[in-house]
């Protein structure tokens, strides 16, 4: 029996892959199918079933294109309502791989029909508990996504949630090796753990909603408290998961196809697309295309974009590092945007050598920053999550989250010049350009973030609201 994780760190999202003799299944693929059928075929194995612990918001699951291709079976838990072919489970329903069972556990709360995959060995030994959004390690589902599916209240479905774990999954076996579909840094719960895997003996002991003296009172108190509103796109996605999509790849066709600078310049003046430059911050701040913004692949880059990029069917123009530009597609169609149309072949070296315009961004070290700082009166935006900025944050600084951008932007005054930070300077970024791309041409970026003025050593315990040890 072979029992492999796909972790993919930019989702903090989990699939498994899951093999006894010469057949595999599945559970919560990304929408790129070919790791799971490479796997599948390079083991000599057949994709028996696809099984989907719920309707994903946070991505854009492979099922449907992983099916077509392989011919598996698609496996919901009960009350899920598929717009394509799919066996809706029962209840503790049993599946045959190879000579080990997979038992599905109806475990409703954070979706109504949340599933849970018991995987049970040859010799009857239950071995793991793939546990989807149910059971995290260190957490638990949110029970607010699903309020507008389900027709339930978050407390009605935190209390659902309660009793599927304590009814289904706390009498399991202590030994059990839980795997959850996500960890730490997805926005399906609130404080998961970087491990992404435990034992349930384990969860039961570390898990606060896994309490046994817990009420249902507390457990609904606890799981709803300090929710922060979802991305934009998380119910895009849910209907996306529940009545299909583009295939894989037409969209991966679509946004791969070259574009010289001239064919890209008259592109995007037909289209209006978004011009979306993945490349890293500082390399941007060089030169970029007027009016483009910045969301580096290296970094949470499908996150950020579902948090941002609001008009998911608007096109994309790509302009990437040389030969990323369908890692950057892929990336994009995760979340459901597949509305990429091209790249600039060539990168920003094509665009500059054929002599078209450029823009750039001010930046300033942070060594040089604390200099400006004490010599006159400056306006700080710290565009860190306020959990951070609650933690530590420059005295003078203004917090305005990265993630609220779009709402928030008209307190920022275009006439006045504001010198910008976050952690590590690839959000600072981001915010600069989306503002930039609106004509606000007075900001300038702290290069290397809160990490950068920190090392200057030039700042002072006087300098910030809470001491510097705190963080």
């Amino acid at each position: 029996m072979k029992i492999e994780q796909i972790y993919t760190g930019c989702l903090a999202h989990g699939a498994y892959y899951i093999q006894d003799g010469d057949e595999a299944v599945v559970i919560d693929p990304l929408r790129e199918t070919r790791p799971y059928s490479a796997r599948a075929a390079l083991n000599g194995a057949k994709l028996k079933y696809i099984f989907e612990t719920h309707f994903h918001a946070d991505f854009v699951s492979g099922h449907i294109d992983l099916a077509r291709e392989t011919g598996a079976t698609i496996v919901f838990g009960p009350t899920a309502q598929p717009a394509f072919e799919a066996h809706v489970g029962a209840d503790n329903e049993k599946f045959k791989v190879g000579e080990v069972t997979i038992t599905l556990l109806h475990t409703p709360g954070h979706t109504m029909e949340s599933a849970c995959y018991l995987l049970t060995d040859k010799n009857g030994v239950d071995v793991a508990l793939f546990s989807g959004d149910t059971l995290f390690i260190g957490d638990v589902g949110r029970p607010d996504l699903a309020q507008k599916f389900a027709g339930k209240t978050q407390n009605e479905l935190a209390g659902i949630l309660f009793h599927s774990l304590r009814d289904k999954i706390m009498p399991l076996s202590d030994e059990i090796v839980v795997y959850p579909a996500h960890g730490a840094g997805s926005a399906c719960g609130k404080n998961m753990s970087k491990e992404t895997s435990d034992t349930l003996g384990l969860q039961k002991q570390r898990n606060y909603a896994l309490r046994a003296d817990m009420t249902e009172e507390e457990f609904i108190k606890e799981v709803t408290t300090g929710l922060m509103p979802p991305p934009a796109y998380f119910p895009v996605n849910v209907m996306m998961n529940k009545t299909g999509y583009e295939s894989f790849t037409n969209v991966i066709k679509n946004g791969t196809r070259p574009l010289s600078p001239e064919e890209f310049e008259a592109v995007a003046n037909e289209t209006g697309a978004l011009l979306l430059d993945t490349r890293r911050a500082q390399a941007f701040a060089k030169g970029f295309i007027p009016n483009s913004i910045n969301i580096g692949i290296d970094g949470s880059f499908a996150p950020w974009v579902g948090a941002l990029i609001l008009d998911m069917k608007h096109p994309v123009l790509l302009i990437t590092d040389e030969g990323r530009a369908e890692e950057t597609v892929t990336r994009l169609s995760r979340v459901g945007y597949d509305n990429a149309i091209g790249f600039l072949d060539g990168g920003m070296h094509a665009w500059i050598d054929a002599g078209k315009e450029i823009d750039t961004i001010q930046t300033i070290n942070a060594s040089d920053f604390y200099d400006v700082k004490i010599s006159q009166p400056i306006n700080i935006l710290d565009v860190r999550k306020k959990s951070e900025y609650d933690a530590e944050h420059i005295k003078i600084a203004k917090n305005m989250p990265l993630d609220y951008i779009n709402n928030t932007m008209e307190a920022v005054d275009p006439n006045e010049t504001y010198y910008v930070h976050c952690a590590g300077g690839y959000r600072s970024m981001i915010f600069i350009s989306i503002l930039k791309a609106r004509g606000y041409n007075n900001l300038i970026d702290v290069q290397g973030g809160m990490s950068a003025i920190k090392d200057t050593n030039k700042f002072s315990l006087t300098d910030y609201v809470k001491p510097i040890t705190m963080l």
